[in-house]
């Protein structure tokens, strides 16, 4: 007999996931029955995962997408942590701590075994089906380190040696805690690297004058490089949002087992979990101050999903400025020159577009949605557990990958190599109908405005203009009409 397959209608709705489903029937040469609380079941004879795991690969053919490398390694690494604390404590024999660890390196040291870590995203609720396939996992390598059969939970058993004085509702929101802290730094590096970016290329463009748009509309003078600046600045906040948030997750509530009560551990293990943690994955972590509290809600985890949300509006903004300052050649703005990266067309030859700025876009946006993802599920928690954990893990993970390959890879092939167009954006300076600003303090807003309307029908620059009309000499238009237009001050024909 093969492996027990899901209802028809699970399998039509996933065709591709019953093809992998008949392959494994047709590939698996002998299978192991185990048994849990709700009877015996028939587990392939060379996976490492057991009942529980079976279980859950039957009931949830979803989506085919598992929780992230990160997350399953951080879950991995929080299990060995706890044989070390529960022997040093006296909860647990030095053979079955040695042995739990020696599995777990295998895993965290090793690379081995992340394929037997199979549980689809859409899950049972809380992520136990996944914390039960992280105990079986390693119980089942323990024993086959040491050369007993797999399946043969004597010796190490899943939920009183592996799962010792735990519970998925500690490990699992200790789990996206910690592997959200372990990701972090790599995208401070490329944010800090985009910055960096943003103000070498605000020095390069600090003389080059262009028009300001306010309402998508001529506005007054700018310099090029005071927009870049303003970038940098802008990216800069999130950051410090960002880290803000980060700082939150250092609490744990690891030791609070079901309900945030500690029920089945040592008084001294949720302290003792944080050092040892801390100590191998070079983080500072903490007992949280209400166990309670942390079990049941997933507000920090929010806040930083919000973070992550917020840098993503900025790039977004950003992204689509660039997008705006570099269309054309003709037709568009012009005012800025993009590295050219690939054909923009498959029919429209010589045709160049912004791609890298697009798929920055295409991050932002799924960040935006996996946000809202955490958001509702943040919300949903109920009385003393939130059980959309699993959800919540993979969209924030997800969030931080995204954000962090595309972020580094806009900056670097677009960013870093943008130009300015100084000819065109001269020519916006002298031809903006936002010069007429600076007459204000020396003709008033009505006749500035009248001079505003001569230039638009009689295609004249404003500079000409002011000329022509008397309220400026030449000279005082070459004093005036230039950099100084762009700081604090206004024209003033006295002294």
């Amino acid at each position: 007999m093969g492996i027990p397959t899901p209802p028809n209608h699970s399998l039509k709705h996933c065709p591709g996931l019953a093809f992998v489903l008949k392959l494994q029937v047709m590939g698996a040469e002998s299978f192991r029955v185990e048994h849990d609380s709700l009877g015996e079941v028939k587990v392939p004879s060379h996976v490492l995962y057991g009942v529980q795991t079976q279980r859950g690969v039957e009931n949830w053919p979803i989506s085919g997408m598992k929780e992230p490398e990160a997350f399953i390694r951080t879950y991995v690494a929080i299990k060995r942590a706890a044989a070390v604390v529960n022997h040093s404590l006296g909860m647990l024999e030095k053979e079955k701590a040695d042995a739990i660890v020696e599995a777990a390196d295998d895993v965290l040291k090793k690379n081995k075994h992340l394929d037997s870590f199979v549980i689809d995203v859409f899950q049972a609720g809380a992520g136990t089906s996944f914390n039960m396939n992280v105990n079986e996992v390693l119980s089942n390598l323990a024993a086959q380190l040491k050369g007993k059969p797999l399946g043969d939970y004597k010796f190490i058993h899943p939920n009183d040696d592996v799962n010792r004085a735990q519970s998925t509702n500690d490990t699992f929101p200790t789990a996206i805690r910690i592997s959200t802290l372990l990701e972090h730094p790599k995208l401070v590096k490329v944010v800090e690297d985009t910055i960096k970016t943003f103000e070498k290329k605000a020095k390069d463009f600090d003389k080059v004058l262009t028009s300001a748009r306010t309402h998508l509309q001529d506005a007054v003078p700018i310099r090029l490089g005071q927009e870049f600046d303003a970038y940098a600045e802008s990216i800069r906040k999130d950051l410090a949002r960002l880290e803000f948030a980060r700082s939150e997750l250092e609490y744990l509530n690891i030791g609070g087992t079901a309900a945030g009560t500690g029920m089945n551990s040592h008084p001294d293990y949720p302290k003792k979990m944080a050092e040892e943690l801390s100590k191998t994955l070079g983080l500072s972590l903490k007992r949280g101050k209400h166990l309670v509290e942390l079990s049941q809600n997933m507000s920090d985890v929010s806040f930083y999903s919000a973070a992550l949300r917020n840098l993503a509006l900025t790039l977004t903004k950003i992204v689509n400025d660039l997008r705006l300052l570099s269309s054309g050649p003709i037709t568009g703005l012009n005012e800025i020159f993009l590295p050219a990266l690939q054909p923009g067309s498959s029919i429209m030859p010589g045709k160049v577009n912004p791609s890298a700025l697009e798929m920055l876009n295409m991050v932002c946006f799924q960040v935006i949605g996996n946000d809202t993802t955490v958001s509702y599920s943040t919300q949903a928690g109920q009385l003393q557990l939130n059980v959309m954990m699993p959800v919540i893990s993979f969209n924030i993970l997800m969030s931080l990958k995204i954000l962090t390959n595309g972020l580094r890879v806009c900056n670097e092939l677009c960013f870093a190599g943008i130009t300015p167009n100084e000819e065109k954006c001269r020519q916006y300076f002298e031809e903006s109908m936002g010069l007429a600003t600076a007459l204000n303090t020396v003709v008033g807003y009505e006749k500035a405005a009248t001079v505003v309307k001569k230039a638009i029908k009689e295609k004249k620059r404003i500079t000409d203009l002011v000329v022509e009309m008397g309220y400026l000499t030449p000279e005082e238009v070459k004093k005036y009409f230039g950099s100084n237009l762009t700081e604090p001050g206004f024209i003033s024909k006295k002294g």
